[in-house]
């Protein structure tokens, strides 16, 4: 084959490829990069628009394949419809999340390996019907690829705690790690006793996901310099995990101080209340007696007179 055969074929086959590019009508959406936990899995957000609106799943054929490699061609796609085409490699390990129809072109790689990082393109085309036979409309987005941040140790989950415990009170820790997997959402799981935990999964931002623990529990005296560990494990088998030590603040058993202080106080107060009792008695007494004794001088004078 010359070469100027070659140049022929070269530019229609980019032409065939770049055809969405150049498209006003057809656009998608994609990341454009993407962490990826080795080992584990990644969930791509992917989605695409037409004029002409939707169209059934069974008209659409959809793949997704290597930048600046030919579609159709087996060792080039990571997905295809038709699995005879897919890269054997990635056999198994590929699918599309969602309904063409609706769409959706979203990607789910599993058992990802370290040299997975892409860049990979989608591409949609229009099939005659039932039979597949492809038509002349073929749309690859060149221009919205993702590429594949290959992570190889799992992040670490993230703890939010108050600074102390209060011995007998509700207190609440908070564990959560960040992942790009929804479809295998990381497990996490404490080194306590399930008093009450609540997990919450959500979307951050860009394919970004985050899974979240909620712990609550009553802490105990003897559960004051105790480590307090949470652990998530990945799909895949990989694990983190991060741990604190419980602070516990003691409750004081005041009826110890405030019962003897009020007997003291009370037998304080009787004594003070006898003594002036007493006192007063006394006093009465002498006064009487005083009184007796004037009496008696009084009546001797009397006598002594006559």
């Amino acid at each position: 084959m010359d070469k100027e055969a070659k140049f022929m074929i070269t530019c229609l086959i980019s032409t065939v490829i770049c055809s969405s590019a150049s498209s006003a009508e057809w656009k998608a959406n994609v990341v454009k990069s993407i962490d990826a936990l080795v080992e584990s899995c990644v969930v791509v957000p992917c989605s695409f628009s037409h004029t002409g609106g939707n169209l059934p799943t069974s008209r659409l054929r959809a793949m997704w394949h290597y930048k600046g490699k030919t579609p159709d061609t087996k060792g080039n796609n990571i997905f295809h419809s038709d699995a005879t085409l897919i890269k054997d490699n990635f056999k198994r390990r590929t699918k599309m999340l969602g309904e063409l129809g609706q769409n959706n072109c979203t990607l789910e790689i599993t058992g990802v390996k370290d040299h997975d990082n892409g860049p990979f393109c989608f591409r949609v085309e229009l099939v005659k019907g039932e039979d597949n036979e492809p038509t002349t409309d073929m749309f690859s987005f060149v221009e919205d690829c993702v590429e594949l941040n290959m992570i190889t140790d799992p992040a670490e989950p993230t703890l939010i705690q108050p600074m102390a415990a209060t011995q007998g009170e509700p207190y609440t820790v908070i564990c959560s790690v960040m992942h790009t997997c929804p479809t295998h959402v990381p497990t996490l799981t404490w080194n306590w006793k399930k008093e009450r935990i609540i997990v919450y999964h959500r979307l951050i931002h860009s394919g970004n996901w985050e899974t979240q623990s909620i712990l609550t529990f009553i802490p105990e005296e003897k559960d004051d310099n105790r480590e307090l560990t949470c652990t998530a494990d990945f799909n895949g088998g990989q694990t983190s995990s991060s741990k604190f030590t419980l602070n516990v603040k003691r409750i004081e058993n005041y009826n110890l101080i405030i019962i003897p202080a009020v007997v003291g106080i009370g037998t304080a107060l009787l004594f003070g209340i006898f003594c002036i009792f007493m006192a007063k008695k006394y006093k009465n007494r002498i006064a009487e007696l005083q009184n007796q004794e004037g009496t008696m001088w009084n009546r001797l004078s009397r006598l002594s007179r006559r």
